[in-house]
């Protein structure tokens, strides 16, 4: 039974073209729709459940049909993580399980008026449950806003999904040492810095973090329309990958 993720956005909340910027990726991306990067999410599938990671996609339910999908998985509420709720939630049908971490905030009126989104369940840091096929472990990120990144598990495989934060709490890197993930999807919206920027992490973080974690495939998201142009004239290290939306992971 394999685990399969497709990315549907792997872009941040300014999305690539960002509006107005005529930079070298901005106008590629103009040019060619492959180039383009929506906001942060992804579909996870696993012995016929489908998942959606994040909702951050204004045109979710264009993407979505009823019936099409078990739960949602939130990393946090941030509007570009959750702003295609706002139209579902006043759909017909059953309820749809919201699983994310225990903001009491939430973004805006989602949890005054749900509809037919269900965000009964919060879950709790290093606190596994199952997902049918699927062992998730929520993983507290640093990051403006209350953010759990996932680790994905099958009897076979483990894929972690880390996004948003810069750089990553102990306790959470320690996790990760101990429970090496096949392939690390994590937030990498810069170009490499000094320093770790505030928020979103930098391609020289997450570098080191992974000479700590191990993980023999890294793929990048979050990307920057900044990052974008310098990729265009640097390559990544070796076993590094810059994701693309519709891009296909799978796991055996």
């Amino acid at each position: 039974m394999s685990l399969t993720l497709t990315f549907t956005g792997t872009g941040g909340a300014q999305q690539v073209p960002a509006f107005g910027c005529r930079c070298r990726a901005c106008e590629r991306a103009r040019a060619d729709a492959t180039r383009q990067r929506g906001p942060c999410s992804a579909v996870l599938e696993c012995g016929g459940a489908v998942t959606l990671l994040d909702a951050g996609l204004p045109d979710l339910m264009a993407r979505v049909a009823p019936g099409s999908f078990r739960q949602i998985l939130l990393t946090h509420y941030h509007m570009d993580h959750v702003q295609g709720l706002f139209p579902l939630r006043w759909g017909v049908g059953d309820s749809i399980p919201v699983y994310g971490p225990p903001d009491e905030q939430g973004c805006d009126d989602l949890f005054k008026h749900p509809g037919l989104l269900d965000f009964s369940h919060r879950l709790t840091p290093f606190s596994a449950f199952q997902l049918q096929e699927i062992r998730v472990t929520p993983l507290p990120l640093n990051h403006s806003k209350l953010t759990f990144g996932y680790l994905l598990e099958t009897a076979h495989s483990r894929l972690a999904w880390l996004c948003d934060t810069a750089g990553l709490p102990e306790p959470t890197l320690a996790f990760l040492h101990t429970h090496r993930p096949d392939v690390m999807v994590i937030d990498c919206a810069h170009a490499p810095r000094p320093h770790t920027p505030r928020n979103h992490s930098d391609l020289n973080t997450v570098i080191a973090l992974n000479a700590q974690i191990l993980a023999p495939e890294v793929r990048l998201t979050h990307i920057g329309h900044e990052f974008d142009v310098w990729m265009m004239d640097n390559p990544l290290p070796q076993g590094f990958f810059a994701a693309s939306d519709g891009q296909v992971i799978e796991l055996p």
